[in-house]
């Protein structure tokens, strides 16, 4: 009978680190959030966007950068991204907050989409990749600019079938990644 006792006191216990860690992951994320936010909301003002001072957005860019080194941009973090992105859609009553909401996530796929390059094969430079890589990097307001400048269609050499080639290819990229980042785990019990 004691045995049992152990076995549910135990039991019980790991139950409740699980709820513990979840409210803690939940709490991280929203705090996370809030974190990178701060340069551009400021409590007793309207919610505007662009802000008004230019150095904020390179602020909130460089805590997306530091938070992402360190670990802390997870899917718990993504989830609390969208999550209030559509609560701010759905209240319709704060647009500065879902342009901020936003340009989170864009920086966000952008340091991400940045970590590996494709634009070498070997000593070959592919052109049409090094061109979406650079316009990943690249702030939005320099999108139109770069795409001008690079594709035929404008100035540029990349041929806009090559260009979307590389877009397609990525996106199949990113998503055998995911898949496999997410079943991994399940997979192997990890």
């Amino acid at each position: 009978m004691k045995d049992y006792e152990e076995l549910a006191t135990s039991v019980m216990n790991i139950v409740d680190r699980v709820v513990h860690k979840t409210h803690e992951k939940i709490e991280s994320a929203t705090d996370v959030l809030k974190a990178i936010l701060k340069p551009v909301v400021h409590e007793e003002e309207e919610i505007s966007w662009p802000p008004r001072d230019p150095e904020a957005l390179k602020l909130m860019e460089k805590e997306i950068v530091q938070r992402e080194q360190e670990g802390q941009l997870d899917e718990g973090f993504l989830a609390e991204v969208n999550a209030q992105l559509r609560q701010s859609k759905e209240d319709g009553d704060k647009p500065g907050l879902e342009a901020m909401l936003q340009k989170v996530l864009q920086l966000y796929a952008s340091i991400k989409l940045s970590k590996k390059s494709y634009a070498k094969k070997g000593n070959e430079v592919l052109k049409a990749e090094q061109f979406l890589e650079t316009i990943i990097k690249a702030p939005e307001e320099e999108w139109n600019k770069l795409l001008i400048d690079g594709l035929t269609v404008g100035k540029g050499e990349i041929l806009p079938e090559e260009f979307y080639a590389v877009i397609k290819k990525r996106i199949e990229r990113i998503l055998i990644r995911t898949v496999t980042d997410t079943l991994w785990p399940c997979i192997f019990n990890v």
